[in-house]
């Protein structure tokens, strides 16, 4: 697969793709060409898959006024999610929500949308390593993405799939804005990894 050139060269190795990718909420008003999208989907399908199922299926949507509805939809839903999980013991705030002009696709051209069938205990598995994979070779394009998690459940609601075109018999499980970055994405700390055994 030949990757396009977006933005910065590309030529990362694995280690500086996974080092250098953000989670992106702020992007230009570019859009992203079919190829390139096709080059992202075709590194998402190349990951590892239980019992080589491959159980992934892509929406993609870069209708700007569907992303508006998509997101005018989801954010009530979410913050009422929110809201019931603060009730037993979740601590996390997202009342900025609520405002009317908050943008949960943070402006991107495209949204992907990686669906499967429920077949097996692995296919959700499957599909977020497909996401990675979709995700750190965007990082490698010079793109940037975000998992906007926040719209999982109203992307499943059966009127919003109609729309989509996700059939009713596919679950829409991870989805992810790509763009070009409108700005650097500083790094965030992260924790060191917590070994709990170590046994030789």
């Amino acid at each position: 697969m030949v990757l396009p050139t977006i933005g910065k060269p590309h030529g990362k190795n694995v280690i500086e793709a996974i080092l250098a990718r953000r989670s992106v909420r702020a992007f230009t008003a570019d859009k992203l060409d079919r190829d390139i999208v096709q080059s992202l989907l075709e590194a998402a399908v190349r990951a590892p898959t239980a019992m080589h199922e491959e159980p992934w299926a892509f929406v993609v949507v870069q209708d700007k006024q569907l992303l508006k509805q998509i997101s005018d939809r989801a954010k009530p839903i979410f913050v009422e999610e929110v809201r019931h999980h603060n009730s037993h013991g979740m601590s996390h705030s997202f009342e900025h929500f609520t405002k009317p002009d908050f943008d949960l696709i943070h402006g991107a051209n495209t949204l992907v949308i990686i669906c499967a069938k429920p077949s097996s205990p692995f296919v959700v598995a499957d599909c977020w390593l497909a996401a990675e994979n979709l995700m750190l070779v965007a990082c490698e394009m010079g793109l940037g993405s975000c998992v906007i998690g926040s719209t999982v459940s109203t992307l499943n609601i059966r009127m919003v799939k109609t729309e989509l075109g996700i059939p009713e018999e596919y679950t829409a499980i991870a989805p992810i804005i790509v763009g070009i970055p409108e700005k650097e994405t500083l790094a965030t700390p992260r924790k060191e990894p917590l070994v709990l055994a170590w046994k030789q």
